[in-house]
Order: C-alpha cells, then structure tokens, then sequence
C-alpha cells in the first residue's frame, strides 16, 4: 500500500538491520569516532559489532557525537519534497541531537507549510525505542494515518523498557557514571550494576547484584515481573559480544514466559561506548510504564 508519509527513525535504536532491510525502513545513521576516524552506525554494515567491541577491548576509546541540523536536513528534505514525515527519534534526555531535529523541522515547515512533519522523542534508546518503531511500523504498513500511528507511540513509548547489566565497570568509570573508588570496589567484590532506563528517558543505576550469572537472572527476572505481552511485542535480547550470556538469558525466559519470541540481537556502538562489551539487556515493552 503506497502510503502519504514516511515512517523514519535513528540509529541510536539499535533496530537489527536484517528488519531494517526486511521493512525498508530509513534510518538517520548517528556518528561516532573511534581510533581516530569517524564512523557512521548504520547498525553493524559499516564496521561489524564484534569488530568494534574488540577494538574496545584492545583499549579503543570510542567516542559519539550529535548530528548537527544542516545533517538533518539532508536526510528530511528530499522526503518532505513529497510526502509528510513521522520521525521516531531517540531520547531527547540522552543527546542534544533532537534539538537539531526541531531546529530542522522548523525550518523545512516554513519551506514546505503543506507538510506535515510529526517527531515523536520516544525517551528510550536501544532496544526499547526499536520494539516501539517495529511495532508502530507494523501499523504503517497496515495502512494506519500518520496521526494514529503517532498517537500510539506517544501513548506507549513509557512500556518500551530495558534492563542493562555490564560486565566491566571500567567503562562506566571511563564514562564518568561510577566514580574510580566505587569501579575498584565494585570489580574486588564482583557487582555487575543494573542499568534501567527511567521514565524521564534517562539512563539511571539500579541495583548492584554479585557475580554475572546472579545479575542475568534478576535482569530476566524483572523482564518477567513487568509482564511482557508475548502477542503484542517480541523480547530483545541484546548483547555486547557476549553471545552465550544473551543465549542463556534467552533460556531463562522461554521457562519462565510460555510462548515468548526473545529475538538476540546486538547492542549497537553508542550504548557500548559508555558500557563496554560484555553488556546484556533484556528489552520488552510491558504492562505498566517504567518509573
């Protein structure tokens, strides 16, 4: 069905690119640099996820960026050239890059005021924020108006959740999220710190649970105690090179959620730069809204 607007997200969901493929989904590809030189995500093509956590391990420092709104611009003109635009963007909390995204809609509304150009900050990144565009782009392709389909995200991006655990506090310590004394403790006494993604569309710390098989299981757990819908949404497993903790976490939950379909996928190059390789997150879109 031939549709009068274009549904589009960014990068920064981690949205496994065989769906992207299978879809035809446009995606706005985020930078980063790393080495020296500069990358664009564009989900694992460019530069393969296990490349690039390698790279981390070896003592590779990647850094990211926003895009400014002269980029933005180059991705949206050319579509509202033609057609309305509903643009599913990540976690205004997380970045400054949505400012840019305003700052472009403006101005191409003034350029073209028959558009219409709907941004939806979804307030999550990752995993959470694709199970939002997988479902939301389900009903684009079902013939749903722009305006219904931005209604429903709106109404359930806070179900979109995620629960992160790392395997090296080093990261989080490079990235100033634990301090150097609390990345020392933490290593001596074995934490893996739970990562969560709060209602505000922040990253927060959660608890600190001993030992890695230990913080797989609470993390399983608290994807259980949200009461995922199998029906309604798969589960994302994502990993950080660490594909047989992803495998047992995805054995986990099939005893524990009758019907589930968990989809292991990896985690994309901005969430490991600040949490390393070796991150797990378990991502579903729940009963309730996240806190």
């Amino acid at each position: 069905m031939a549709m009068d607007y274009v549904f589009m997200t960014d990068s920064d969901s981690d949205l496994p690119y065989h769906l992207k493929e299978q879809y035809d989904i446009p995606v706005v590809y985020m930078p980063y640099a790393l080495d020296g030189k500069e990358y664009f995500d564009d989900l694992g093509q460019m530069l393969d996820h296990k490349s690039y956590y390698d790279k981390m391990r070896a003592g590779a420092n990647p850094v990211t960026s926003a895009l400014n709104e002269e980029a933005y611009l180059e991705y949206f003109e050319p579509i509202l050239k033609e057609k309305d635009l509903l643009f599913v963007a990540f976690s205004s909390k997380l970045s400054c890059t949505l400012q840019s995204v305003y700052s472009a809609r403006e101005k191409l509304l003034k350029k073209y005021p028959e558009r219409k150009f709907v941004v939806v900050d979804t307030l999550c990144i990752s995993g959470p924020m694709a199970l939002l565009v997988l479902k939301a782009h389900e009903m684009y392709r079902a013939g749903k108006p722009l305006k219904e389909v931005a209604d429903w995200l709106e109404a359930n991006k806070l179900r979109a959740q995620a629960f992160f655990t790392v395997d090296d506090l080093k990261y989080l310590k490079r990235g100033g999220r634990v301090s150097a004394v609390a990345a020392t403790v933490g290593t001596m006494l074995d934490l893996k710190p739970i990562i969560v993604e709060a209602a505000d569309g922040t990253l927060q710390a959660g608890d600190k649970i001993r030992g890695r098989k230990k913080a797989i299981a609470y993390i399983v757990d608290k994807c259980v105690a949200a009461e995922p819908d199998p029906n309604e949404s798969p589960i994302i497993i994502l990993h950080a090179d660490a594909r047989e903790d992803a495998e047992r976490a995805k054995a986990l939950l099939e005893q524990k959620i009758p019907g589930v379909n968990a989809m292991i996928e990896n985690v994309g190059p901005v969430i490991g730069a600040h949490a390393g390789p070796g991150t797990l997150a378990i991502c579903f879109i729940g009963k309730e809204n996240r806190k």
